[in-house]
């Protein structure tokens, strides 16, 4: 049996997480009668015994390039390659593909989150959440069978597409982890407050630097934030930074760290997750099993991963004086 999984977009994040997991179940799989065939754009995946890798990275120059290549490469190589099943990573099915199972992994959230992006506010997920989650949802109502990350995204798919529930399958994503040290309750750590998540506008930078704010307003008080971004990704980015300079508000700005490193601040920091956007939020999970504490968005997927987790806390992620009263709760 050959299979083809498609991921053109993975490039970072957690799309390349994904990508990876899925690579390496395929390289370590004991079922040798399975060809896998990895269609890709920049990562640089090894072919393996049983697994060949396809890479196209001139997909990433322009979305004409990725169009041209959906509608006229992509169903040319499940012919070439004689696939019997497709495996889409990438949130939408594979164009003029007939006659074969289709399998779509859906790991974008936006077309099912109540948020509402607007046009002015931020033009690429307001694209995202209306043009592009509309593709989302046909693909779902197309394909033969759906993977999803978490219980709730299953059921909001039902609840909007009206998808039969036997074609849906919940599929956490991977963690293997086993910690070398766990969090350490001591005055050093209830007055640091760690966020790893990247530049975009949903992870909501904003409502932690309004409560550091407040904080210091408040109280003349000891604590320490720390952000893995540089300070200059975004406009709203480096609107934030400026702030925090100006105000000469306790933030740190480190830039991107290893995953050892960030393992490392679990184990001697609260992480601090306002991010209202996920479909998963893998570094709640991380921190859990870490036994670190936890201030996380009071949404579906955060009470999830946490609810039945003594050492989590839950705010309205839209109210900076919810997690002030949070923050100041544990210094103290």
């Amino acid at each position: 049996m050959k299979i083809m999984v498609f991921d053109v977009p993975a490039e970072s994040g957690g799309a390349l997480s994904i990508l990876n997991e899925y690579y390496e179940n395929a390289v370590n799989q004991k079922n040798k009668n399975i060809e896998w065939i990895f269609v890709v754009s920049k990562p640089r995946l090894e072919s393996r015994e049983n697994v060949k890798i396809l890479r196209y990275p001139w997909i990433k120059k322009s979305w004409f390039h990725r169009l041209y290549f959906d509608y006229f490469i992509a169903h040319k190589l499940v012919k070439k390659y004689s696939a019997d099943k497709v495996l889409s990573l990438q949130n939408l099915t594979i164009p003029r593909v007939k006659g074969i199972n289709q399998t779509l992994y859906v790991h974008q959230s936006l077309p099912f989150v109540d948020y509402r992006f607007k046009f002015i506010d931020d033009k690429k997920l307001w694209v995202y959440q209306n043009i592009i989650g509309k593709g989302i949802i046909n693909s779902i109502k197309k394909a033969d069978n759906i993977i999803v990350q978490t219980e709730w995204m299953k059921e909001k798919c039902l609840e909007m597409i009206k998808v039969d529930k036997e074609k849906i399958e919940v599929r956490p994503p991977q963690v293997n982890i086993e910690p070398k040290k766990f969090y350490n309750a001591n005055s050093e750590s209830r007055r640091t407050f760690f966020y790893p998540a990247g530049s975009g506008y949903y992870k909501n930078h904003r409502v932690i630097v309004d409560a550091c704010e407040e904080l210091l307003k408040e109280a003349t008080i000891d604590f320490h934030v720390i952000f893995t971004l540089k300070g200059d990704e975004t406009d709203h980015i480096t609107s934030l930074y400026s702030k925090t300079v100006d105000l000469g508000l306790p933030i740190s700005f480190i830039g991107q760290i290893s995953r050892e490193e960030v393992f490392e601040y679990y184990t001697k920091s609260i992480l601090v997750f306002p991010s209202y956007i996920e479909t998963f939020g893998l570094p709640m999970l991380e921190a859990k099993l870490h036994k670190g504490m936890i201030l996380a968005s009071d949404c579906s997927f955060s009470r999830e991963i946490l609810d039945d987790y003594e050492n989590a806390l839950f705010f309205n992620p839209f109210n900076s004086v919810e997690l002030k009263n949070l923050m100041f709760g544990k210094i103290k």
